[in-house]
């Protein structure tokens, strides 16, 4: 998940760090003990935590997945504090989503089952949700998912129902733990077609295991406007500028933003439906790098042209594939 980045990300029940051992098999801790210290500072300050306060009470005792979040996204405890100086709401709001984790938990035991299934070789580190520094939703690496709440909380132009929303980004994210060039950053000269693929791929084997896309705006979004998109998108693909189509926020409703990852999406699902091997199919989704990125697409059937006619045609539903 990157998330925009994100990204992301998941799997696990969400279980205070204590109880991991007793997590079942493909059900790996999802830790939110982090997010429930920030609060209890947070709320002995009157919602103006300082350094001192932040690094004792939330930094200092915190998980592995906040130590490494604080070295890569937060920076340090007066870094943290002039963050929630600057946009206090969104560290005040983002405290509704803490009580929607329990429900998320328990839909997202099917999903993790269900990556299992698709992926046998699919590994399960930990997923940790933290309040960062409101500069990212999270962050994903082979030693698990870190998700920056604050962030997630207010990204409504996902998912409208909280729980939902989570369930589809940790799915999304998660599918980045099993994707090697998730993991590393993108070689010199990669091309926007493989990293809108990884993003696509994300996309739509997060859509199989919990029944969605995360990024479900874009599907509504680009009806009636598929054709121009798509080969908007062809005539920039060998290129390794971005900037127009990758993590450049939701935009505006005109236009959004992030719509690489709707025609990744498309091009992953094509290539899907036309294997006739879907497990090994599963595996190439994964394991899409720069290198075999154009010949993906070549073997995927996927062509811009395809939904250009007399008129533009609308985006199909993204209806999962089983």
């Amino acid at each position: 998940m990157r998330l925009w980045i994100l990204a992301a990300f998941l799997i696990t029940f969400f279980t205070a760090p204590t109880h991991a051992a007793a997590v079942p098999p493909h059900q790996p801790a999802v830790q939110y003990d982090d997010v429930t210290r920030f609060y209890a500072v947070f709320d002995e300050t009157g919602g103006h935590p300082t350094a001192a306060a932040l690094k004792s009470g939330y930094l200092d005792p915190g998980t592995a997945g906040l130590r490494a979040f604080v070295h890569a996204r937060i920076g340090s405890a007066q870094q943290l504090a002039d963050a929630i100086e600057k946009s206090a709401p969104d560290f005040a709001g983002a405290r509704r989503c803490l009580p929607m984790l329990p429900a998320a938990r328990d839909r997202l035991r099917a999903v993790f089952t269900r990556l299992a299934a698709l992926d046998p070789e699919a590994s399960f580190p930990p997923v940790t949700f933290v309040i960062g520094r409101d500069n990212t939703g999270g962050t994903t690496t082979a030693e698990g998912v870190t998700i920056g709440l604050e962030v997630i909380c207010r990204s409504n132009w996902l998912d409208p129902d909280i729980v939902q929303r989570l369930v589809h980004l940790i799915a999304h994210e998660y599918v980045h733990v099993q994707q090697p060039a998730a993991q590393i950053d993108p070689p010199p000269g990669a091309t926007l077609l493989f990293q809108s693929l990884v993003e696509g791929g994300a996309e739509f084997i997060g859509e199989l295991t919990s029944g969605e896309v995360l990024n479900r705006h874009l599907q509504r979004w680009t009806q009636g406007k598929a054709c121009r998109i798509e080969r908007d998108f062809a005539a920039h693909a060998m290129g390794s500028d971005v900037s127009a189509w990758l993590y450049n926020g939701p935009g505006t409703s005109d236009p959004p933003g992030d719509l690489g990852y709707w025609v990744g999406y498309r091009i992953v699902r094509a290539y899907y439906r036309n294997s006739h091997n879907k497990a090994q199919a599963i595996q190439d989704i994964l394991h899409v790098d720069n290198a075999n990125a154009a010949t993906f697409l070549a073997r995927s059937g996927w062509r811009a042209d395809d939904d250009c006619g007399s008129t533009d045609t609308p985006a199909p539903s993204a209806a999962p594939l089983h």
